[in-house]
């Protein structure tokens, strides 16, 4: 079974995603017809093998392998990692038995989507492992690629991040925009008392010391610090005392993020593990 535990986690909505994902990546990329396949015998088969060429953590089998499924219900898979597994330059990933036709076609669609998921589990566990100790832990946005939400939500958590809210359906983050238009931080999360649902959680963003007393003040449970100093977040975190979670947010990188850590905040968001991908390389070559 290549969906875990984390994929299940996420429910129908996942798997309804990986099938839309799926479905529109082959539907763009081979149209109503995928020419060079027409060189290739229908009947013929092959085997395949799929090597990582990067050290990496391996994400998207269950994109991967649907690829391979919807475009051939005969190819086999034979699967020598899992999703969340690290890898070094040379494993082999996978070995591939199918009609020689549509694995050509799937090729590109089903890598597109190892690397990209693969790209996002390794940047987000090297940022893990750079808070290890903190009580810090690493959050990822919504600067996802559009129609690739939760399949990079997933990678995140994969890679040992932590969602963020998945949607603007799954939770309110009351941000500057929110807060003028609303009349102020405290009218603001009065408001938001007053429309969430019984699930739904409430974060409130603030950019300096003096708005976060306030949102304190006015019963705030989640803040998120906005591009605060290492300074304003230590000062943030001893005013607070513990009273909400706080977050920070706003040009974390691999050199800021330890130190941003040691301050005692609670979850660190980092928009760069969806948003700037370095996709894993990967190789899938015909045996015979």
């Amino acid at each position: 079974m290549i969906k875990n535990e984390i994929f299940q986690s996420f429910g129908p909505a996942l798997e309804l995603a990986l099938l839309r994902n799926v479905q529109e990546a082959i539907e763009e990329d081979m149209g109503n017809c995928d020419y060079t396949g027409l060189l290739i015998d229908p009947s013929r088969r092959c085997k395949a093998r799929l090597t990582c060429r990067d050290e990496a953590v391996v994400c998207g089998l269950p994109w991967f392998e649907s690829v391979f499924k919807t475009l051939d219900a005969t190819a086999l898979l034979d699967w020598k990692v899992r999703d969340g597994d690290t890898v070094q330059p040379g494993t082999v990933i996978c070995e591939i038995d199918g009609l020689a036709r549509p694995m050509l076609t799937a090729e590109r669609s089903a890598m597109n989507y190892l690397q990209l998921l693969s790209g996002v589990a390794t940047r987000t566990q090297y940022f893990v492992r750079l808070v290890a100790g903190t009580p810090a832990s690493i959050l990822d946005t919504r600067k996802t690629l559009p129609g690739n939400r939760l399949a990079q939500k997933y990678a995140v958590r994969v890679g040992g991040g932590v969602n963020q809210r998945l949607a603007l359906y799954d939770g309110i983050l009351i941000k500057e925009n929110h807060i003028a238009a609303a009349g102020g931080i405290e009218l603001a999360l009065q408001r938001a008392e007053q429309v969430r649902g019984a699930h739904v959680t409430v974060q409130i963003e603030v950019e300096n010391l003096t708005e976060l007393a306030i949102a304190l003040k006015a019963g705030a449970v989640s803040v998120l610090l906005d591009n605060f100093d290492l300074q304003g977040l230590r000062d943030a975190v001893a005013l607070n005392a513990g009273r909400a979670i706080l977050e920070a947010s706003g040009g974390v990188n691999e050199s800021s993020v330890r130190a941003i850590a040691e301050t005692g905040v609670d979850r660190i968001s980092i928009g760069s593990l969806t948003k700037d991908v370095k996709a894993t390389d990967y190789s899938l070559r015909v045996l015979d």
